[in-house]
């Protein structure tokens, strides 16, 4: 029997029911494209090879590996699934034949970063199901005005459509998480849709905005912008972060682009968190 690696942030899904019903909202089709992100003791691996003609797996854990190699030899022609062994933080999804879809139950320890570097391919991706840790799900499809609403929320929503679809309890769990779980859908928004003209000001814009998420747009916003650049953008200083949309956060990014800015008194850290 295997056991849960803390390192690895494993928790195993046990509840078939629970197990039957994400099947059902994926949907899996014989020739789609499908990768999933930790397999672990299989719990969705089985039943999805059921319905694919083939299936790619990502997983870190050398033993869970060991236990695939075993069940699904990888020297066979024919094999239904290929294991990519590595970190799926590193792993390079143009590897993979588009269109992808992708699911996976993420590690929540790192299931930030896991999203945005799946973000980053996300013109290749038809849709994304995932099971995360309820709250994260909560602020990715949070709306603005909210305590939920948040960088992650605008850095996903200017990239995606999101749908929370599942509660899933502790206890369809081995070992139970200390959490409650969600699944959440992301489809990619066509190209025409996303209005966001330099991605990287964008990003610098919405992490320095939301980074004393407290304070006003004023204040937080200060090197970018002056007052007769809010007036001229048509927001109000005195709102915070939390109270802009991601049309809004865009229209500044764009702004900003047009004319060839950088902060008023210092450069923006453009480095992705």
């Amino acid at each position: 029997m295997h056991k849960a690696k803390k390192k690895f942030g494993q928790n195993f899904l046990v509840d078939e029911q629970i197990i039957g019903d994400i099947i059902s909202i994926i949907s899996p089709k014989p020739e789609d494209n499908m990768v999933e992100i930790g397999p672990g003791l299989g719990a969705l691996t089985r039943p999805l090879l059921k319905r694919l003609n083939h299936l790619h797996v990502v997983e870190i854990d050398r033993d869970i590996i060991a236990r695939l190699e075993s069940d699904y030899p990888q020297d066979k022609p024919k094999s239904k699934l290929t294991i990519h062994a590595g970190d799926a933080l590193e792993f390079d999804i143009a590897t993979l034949p588009a269109p992808l879809r992708i699911v996976g139950n993420l590690p929540y320890n790192i299931s930030s970063p896991l999203l945005f570097h799946f973000a980053a391919y996300a013109e290749r991706i038809t849709d994304m199901h995932f099971m995360l840790q309820n709250e994260v799900v909560e602020r990715m499809v949070a709306e603005p005005s909210t305590h939920a609403y948040g960088r992650l929320s605008v850095m996903l929503q200017y990239r995606f459509h999101m749908e929370k679809l599942l509660d899933v309890p502790p206890e369809s769990f081995r070992p139970a998480p200390k959490v409650d779980s969600a699944i959440v859908r992301m489809i990619p928004l066509p190209a025409s849709e996303i209005v966001v003209k330099n991605e990287k000001l964008f990003a610098a814009i919405v992490r320095t905005a939301f980074g004393q998420r407290r304070k006003t747009l004023r204040n937080t916003l200060r090197a970018y912008l002056d007052e007769a650049a809010f007036e001229k953008l048509g927001i109000d200083a005195q709102l915070r972060a939390e109270n802009l949309g991601v049309a809004e956060f865009a229209k500044v990014a764009n702004y900003l682009d047009e004319r060839g800015r950088v902060p008023l008194s210092e450069s923006p850290n453009l480095r992705d968190d």
